[in-house]
């Protein structure tokens, strides 16, 4: 018996007509295209992760000044 993937499902649920071609092995004819739907997923991906970790880098700033400001001021009362 056959696994179904949700991928596959997915595909089939897009269009019924490429997901039978895709399963009687007919090769697709706009290979470029998908190519650069591709490359542009994984540009978009890695955009993706570097403003998450731009953010990270933020907050990580935000509660360092934070300390900072409060090691100051408590240096500040105290001295």
């Amino acid at each position: 018996m056959k696994t179904i993937r949700a991928s596959e499902i997915g595909n089939f649920l897009f269009c019924r007509r490429a997901w039978w071609y895709h399963q009687q092995g007919v090769e697709s004819e706009n290979k470029s295209e998908l190519a650069g739907g591709s490359e542009f997923h994984r540009r978009h991906g890695r955009s993706v992760m570097a403003a998450g970790l731009l953010k990270s880098a933020g907050w990580l700033l935000l509660l360092l000044a934070v300390l900072a400001l409060a090691a100051g001021i408590t240096l500040w009362l105290l001295g």
